[in-house]
């Protein structure tokens, strides 16, 4: 694919979303760490539902450690390894309690020393919170940057180096955004509704359906 249809691409997706942001519910740095560390291979919509009941109880690290392991278990045990990141998340409070004055670090290598913070989450939190150009590479933009050929790769941080090479700088900020909210509701992973999609005209994927 070749610069200009990037660049229309996402000029496209820029007027079809001028503010573009994540699903996930919060109301602060913090709470946004702990919805992205607990939406890994869950749905935004179902960790939405776990803290919508946690976060009017305990919404700092101090909370969330004065409840304990059980009680923040019990909050939780809707989503997807939940016992795991129950216990994440109590190391990761107690870290930033004893590190960072309880709050959330602003630099890459030190919200990867988080228990239960990868690669992906600090992008995350690095662009939505700080307003960092960065790109989480999720199941989503890795099938639309793939499909569309925008920036294939064969793996994860590959596509993630490609984007940050690729995407058109006055688009770097927003760009991870509109490349999950269209993987997760146009060019979804069975059967990609092509006939619905703005960029169709656009992407270079060889296999479109009506």
């Amino acid at each position: 694919m070749n610069k200009t249809k990037r660049q229309q691409i996402f000029t496209i997706l820029q007027e079809s979303n001028p503010q573009p942001t994540t699903e996930l519910e919060y109301h602060s740095t913090f709470e946004l760490l702990i919805a992205v560390m607990l939406s890994a291979q869950s749905t935004d919509a179902g960790v939405n539902k776990a803290t919508r009941r946690l976060f009017p109880l305990a919404n700092t690290p101090e909370a969330i450690l004065a409840l304990g392991l059980d009680k923040l278990k019990n909050h939780i045990k809707t989503i997807g390894l939940f016992n795991t990141k129950a216990q994440n998340i109590l190391k990761t409070c107690e870290i930033l309690i004893q590190e960072y004055n309880s709050e959330v670090p602003d630099q890459r290598e030190l919200l990867e020393k988080l228990p239960g913070v990868g690669r992906k989450t600090a992008n995350v939190i690095l662009n939505t919170a700080f307003r960092q150009p960065t790109m989480a590479v999720d199941t989503h933009i890795f099938r639309v940057a793939n499909r569309t050929k925008i920036a294939p790769g064969k793996n994860v941080r590959e596509v993630e180096d490609k984007l940050m090479r690729v995407v058109p700088k006055e688009f770097l900020l927003d760009a991870h955004h509109w490349l999950i909210l269209h993987g997760r509701y146009t060019c979804v992973a069975r059967k990609p509704k092509c006939g619905a999609c703005i960029i169709e005209h656009l992407c270079e994927y060889n296999d479109k359906t009506e």
